[in-house]
């Protein structure tokens, strides 16, 4: 699910490719989707990025592909990774069998899939609920997700995981959280505190850190497991 804004870019990208061979500049992209400032552009990219629908090609101005449209099925992520690694309930297609053979469970709401630029819209309504083992949860409310995309491949979460999210409204730096930017898009990323800037890092060197004011952030809670699907 594309916000509104994200759509719009991608297919204004899309076209001009389409037309002249060649991405449009940030200048362009801003004033046709009538924003203040380049910022806001370069936030959409990393969000279309991040969700695989373009890639920017290195060592050359101007350089944008894109690899496909809303309409288009989603590509795989890459299953090759290091890095940290969160434990894992491994399993059938939610993990079913290893989480109801343990002792206590706790019936958890999945909310949603969550990606760099998912609307916060997309992830505040229950569309199922899982067992999960009340020894990953501890005290506290908890809530789930599914990941969608390949931002955070390096820390072992990947494309089509469900992460088990503990409701939180702080975190200490280098936690892994649900962060909501600017109030209306909401991504996994690990949290960094530099100063008064605080920093949302992907596990994925082919993507960028980005950066914001203390005021752009809200954390909405802390990753403290996951549930791997197999196919």
């Amino acid at each position: 699910m594309l916000t509104k804004k994200q759509h719009e870019l991608l297919m204004f990208i899309h076209e001009r490719i389409k037309e002249t061979g060649v991405s449009p500049s940030f200048d362009e992209m801003k004033e046709a989707l009538d924003l203040a400032s380049k910022s806001g552009i370069h936030r959409l990219i990393t969000a279309l990025e991040e969700r695989g629908f373009i890639r920017r090609l290195a060592h050359r101005a101007r350089a944008l592909e894109v690899l496909k449209l809303p309409d288009q099925a989603t590509a795989g992520a890459p299953r090759g990774v290091a890095g940290f690694r969160p434990d894992v309930i491994q399993g059938g297609r939610v993990a079913a069998a290893s989480v109801e053979a343990a002792n206590d469970t706790r019936d958890l709401p999945v909310l949603g899939k969550i990606a760099a630029g998912t609307p916060i819209a997309a992830i505040q309504h229950e569309r199922d609920r899982l067992p999960v083992p009340e020894a990953m949860l501890g005290a506290g409310e908890h809530y789930v997700l599914e990941i969608e995309g390949d931002s955070m491949i390096e820390a072992g979460i990947l494309d089509g995981d469900l992460v088990v999210i503990k409701k939180a409204d702080t975190a200490s730096s280098g936690e892994i959280v649900v962060a909501l930017v600017e109030g209306e898009e909401a991504t996994l990323k690990r949290l960094r505190k530099k100063g008064q800037s605080i920093a949302l890092e992907p596990a994925n060197r082919a993507y960028e850190t980005r950066i914001f004011g203390p005021d752009q952030v809200e954390v909405q809670g802390k990753l403290v497991g996951l549930i791997r699907r197999y196919h």
